[in-house]
């Protein structure tokens, strides 16, 4: 076995993604049963280029542990001799990764307009973000928290009816460019809340009651190169010095057990923790305006994609968070309500016993900030389509997640502090 590993090594020089169509890459599932097997995926990463979808990074992945990676077209069938003949459970998730990514666009509304139930590029939904704060200006207004490393504006949305001394929850979508159901998600909920507003009781309490601050999409360069070049990408678009290799983890890179487990210091790394916390400037964007509405934030959802998961702190540690008696019967009621739509289940619980350890997450960062209902969503689905969700699911997706974004926030609104 060892001898067809080195050669797969030996012919593994070639450039990476050069061309990028995905014709003919695979994307597998393994359960590795034992040490040894999860030293056979150790080799495999080190002598290849292998795109871990879950978990993030061949670190982290321990024995009995379902692992999903994508491998490029000319060593898929090596890659399957190599998984027989170790004997590791294995199938092929997804058997030509092209064909997966133009089934994606399966919406019947292929106009060139922005549309909620289909993928919006980003210049849409910096469009739309304009458009629909001046066709709500009672209930939105938009402004600029800063801009990223190319120099695109960060637009942030404010939602709510203005009124004195009022709480506020911050979502952010978009952190992981190659994440799309994750900006779709904060569109819906925008268009949600003005679509409902005065019609829907739990709603119009929200937003009477409370301030939304939505940021649609984080990570707006990483998200235009999915568009553009390469639609797995995940990291930043910014240059690290003394490297080659582009971006920085945007979800690594906060000043939570910054870069000590489940993050690399390698630039190269799809988890590269960055060369400092907040060394990314939309994640000091983000956070300086966190900071500077401390008082008044008093929840943090982040959302994410895929695995069907409700996490709320510590990933970067194994203890519990002070509030975890309450913020695990939240995210067990949440999981509920969101089930109750299309029976889609949930696992919840603190991310780093209940998924792997992962420092510098915003999740534990917003919450040792003082911010105690701080939870991160990942979305659809359990990896069938991973991060290729067909657009044809993006309403079902978004209806059932409002349901538990809207619990939770009328639970934060019962409970201030």
């Amino acid at each position: 076995m060892w001898a067809l590993l080195v050669l797969i090594g030996a012919a593994s020089v070639s450039a990476h993604l050069q061309d990028l169509s995905f014709d003919g890459q695979k994307v597998f599932r393994v359960i590795p049963q034992n040490d040894e097997q999860v030293e056979i995926l150790n080799f495999l990463a080190s002598i290849m280029e292998v795109d871990f979808w879950q978990p993030d990074s061949v670190t982290l992945v321990r024995p009995k542990m379902q692992v999903d990676f994508r491998i490029e077209a000319e060593k898929s069938f090596d890659v399957e001799d190599l998984l027989k003949e170790s004997g590791m459970e294995y199938q092929v998730l997804i058997d030509n990764l092209q064909a997966a990514l133009d089934a994606q666009f399966d919406s019947k509304a292929r106009t060139a307009s922005h549309n909620y139930e289909k993928y919006n590029d980003w210049d849409t939904i910096a469009a739309w973000t304009a458009g629909i704060a001046a066709q709500n200006p009672d209930l939105v207004s938009r402004s600029v928290i800063g801009e990223t490393y190319e120099g695109r504006p960060m637009y942030l949305l404010k939602m709510g009816k203005s009124g004195p001394n009022k709480k506020a929850i911050f979502m952010d979508c978009g952190f992981h460019a190659r994440e799309w159901i994750s900006p779709a998600f904060c569109q819906w909920f925008v268009k949600e809340a003005v679509e409902t507003y005065g019609k829907d009781t739990v709603m119009t309490t929200l937003l009477d009651k409370l301030d939304f601050y939505v940021l649609p999409v984080v990570n707006i360069d990483g998200y235009i190169y999915t568009w553009t070049n390469d639609r797995m990408w995940r990291k930043t678009r910014s240059k690290n010095a003394g490297s080659i290799c582009i971006g920085t983890d945007p979800n690594r890179n906060f000043d939570a057990g910054w870069c000590t487990t489940g993050a690399s210091n390698s630039p190269c790394a799809a988890t590269y923790c960055g060369s400092a916390p907040e060394s990314e400037k939309e994640t000091k964007a983000l956070a300086d305006f966190i900071r500077e509405h401390l008082s008044t934030i008093k929840a943090y959802l982040t959302i994410h994609s895929y695995s069907q998961l409700l996490l709320f702190p510590y990933s970067y540690t194994y203890s519990l968070p002070s509030d975890y008696q309450e913020l695990n019967s939240i995210a067990s009621a949440a999981s509920k309500e969101l089930a109750s739509l299309y029976n889609t289940k949930y696992t919840y619980g603190p991310g780093a016993k209940t998924i792997y350890p992962a420092a510098g997450g915003s999740d534990d960062w917003a919450y040792d900030q003082g911010i105690k209902y701080s939870f991160t969503f990942e979305l659809r689905d359990t990896g069938r389509y991973g991060f290729l969700l067909p657009e044809s699911q993006i309403k079902p997706t978004c209806e059932e997640t409002l349901l538990a974004v809207k619990y939770i926030a009328n639970y934060v609104l019962e409970h201030l502090y």
